[in-house]
This record gives C-alpha cells, sequence and structure tokens, in this order.
C-alpha cells in the first residue's frame, strides 16, 4: 500500500513507478466535487503518461440521458452539475487517449453493492438497518425500476479492462443484473432473513430538509432523480464481447447478507 496526495502530479507519478496498470477510482467528498475532482484526475493521467501503464477509468452513469434505458450509446445529455463535470472528465480521458498519450479503457457502472459496500443505496441502511431488526431506508421511491451493480461483477470487469488490449479506446458499461424497484430488493432481502418486510422512504422533502445541515445529503438532492424515475441498464455489450455476466441478485443479496451479518457480529 502506497499513500500519496495524486492531485500533486510528481507524487502521483512516484507512486505509479512500476504499475502496469492504473485504475482511477478516486472519489472526494461528494459536496468536495468540483475543486477536487479534476485535480485528482489530472494526477492520474499524468502518472499513466510517465509510466506507460494502462488506464482504467471507474466511472458513474451521471454524463448519460436516463429517459430511456442506459447503454454505451445512449446519448450524454447530464441533468445535473455533477453529470456536467463527470462527462467534461470523461472527455479529458477520452482526449489524451486520442492523442495517444495514454492507453484507456472506461469502466462505467451504476449503484453498487455487496460485500464491503457500506456507501451506497444499498447498503447500510438497507443490509445494516434490516439485520439490527430496523426498518430499511430508500431514498425517493419503492417503486421505480433501478439498476444496481454488484461489486464483485465490477471488480471482475474492471480486471478484464486492464488486461485486455482490444478493451483500449472503449466505454464499458460493468455487468448489471435485470433493473429491480429499491421496494423489490428490500422484500427479497427479507425473505432471505426471515423477516416481515419493513421499508421507510425517505421522501425528496426530507433530503432537501436534511440537507440544509449535511453538505453531503445538500449534493445529493439533484441526484435524486435517478430514483424517482426509471434508471434501468443495458449491459449486454460486455457480456458479448467480453463474455462477462451479471451475479444473479439473489446471490448478490446472499453474499451481502452474510458479509453484514459477520461485521454486525465483530
Amino acid at each position: 500500500m502506497v499513500a500519496a496526495d495524486v492531485s500533486d502530479k510528481a507524487r502521483a507519478i512516484a507512486a505509479a513507478q512500476g504499475a502496469t496498470t492504473l485504475y482511477q477510482s478516486l472519489n472526494p467528498p461528494y459536496h468536495q466535487w468540483p475543486e477536487l475532482f479534476p485535480g485528482l484526475q489530472a494526477g492520474a493521467l499524468a502518472a499513466a503518461k510517465a509510466t506507460g501503464a494502462r488506464y482504467v477509468s471507474f466511472e458513474n452513469l451521471y454524463l448519460y440521458d436516463s429517459s430511456s434505458v442506459i447503454s454505451e450509446d445512449s446519448p450524454t445529455r447530464p441533468a445535473s452539475k455533477k453529470g456536467e463535470l463527470r462527462l467534461r472528465m470523461a472527455q479529458e480521458v477520452a482526449a489524451a487517449h486520442a492523442r495517444c498519450e495514454i492507453r484507456a479503457a472506461t469502466l462505467r457502472s451504476s449503484d453498487y453493492y455487496g460485500p464491503g459496500v457500506t456507501a451506497s443505496a444499498l447498503s447500510g441502511m438497507v443490509f445494516a438497518n434490516l439485520i439490527a431488526g430496523k426498518k430499511a431506508q430508500v431514498v425517493g421511491s419503492a417503486i421505480c425500476p433501478h439498476s444496481f451493480a454488484y461489486i464483485e461483477d465490477v471488480g471482475r470487469a474492471a480486471a478484464e479492462l486492464g488486461t485486455r488490449d482490444e478493451a483500449l479506446g472503449r466505454v464499458w458499461l460493468a455487468p448489471h443484473a435485470p433493473a429491480r424497484t429499491q421496494g423489490e430488493v428490500t422484500e427479497e432481502t427479507c425473505a432471505l432473513l426471515g423477516i416481515p418486510t419493513a421499508i421507510t422512504v425517505i421522501s425528496p422533502f426530507m433530503m432537501r430538509l436534511a440537507g440544509l445541515f449535511v453538505p453531503a445529503i445538500k449534493e445529493s438532492v439533484e441526484m435524486l432523480y435517478e430514483f424517482t424515475e426509471p434508471f434501468v441498464v443495458d449491459s449486454t455489450r460486455i457480456e458479448r464481447e467480453l463474455g462477462l455476466v451479471y451475479t444473479a441478485m439473489e446471490t448478490g443479496l446472499e453474499r451481502t447478507i452474510a458479509w453484514y451479518r459477520e461485521r454486525a457480529g465483530a
């Protein structure tokens, strides 16, 4: 493990010496994206350019128009300030690859869930709460379909993109199981736990109210459309071309529950 301030290009380059692949999975605090994110990416790109390592850019789906099913070919039409920033950063990566300064592949994903995931829509407020005998808390709506990505599928996809030359210069969506509503995911989790379904929906109004006191929540409000409207991903390209198949939701939930139970016991 090597710690480095990646916004300092010299330190980023020093930390990356000997690497064959660089994974840019940095993510500053939500409310500090405009100030910190561009500099972090600039340092990571400088490290890739200096070392000649492959570069895999971890990104989300904020830059896409989500009014229809999202695929790699969907129009980039962000509906938020954070989406606009993500689009500019993605364009920087693509331009650096086009100039042959780096060899890059891009991996994009919707919200993660799975063992080790503690700060996502399907994380502590759902799994930890239910295991502790509390109600699951979901944001926005319990009845809108939403695509989730199992974290181990995302990891496998990252490994493939970092080692396969045919993946370079392209955007890939990580494997996603068929979209479910947050209510359906909660219901299935409760069934696996053998308990009655127990769910509370945190409304956009409550999010705005909480945002008056918590900067990170305030910055989340503009992203609520992902959970109050359908947000559906088509990831068939990565299955068709790279052979990467999504983990069934039931299997992913079983593994996630086991991890949260072990964590609660510890």
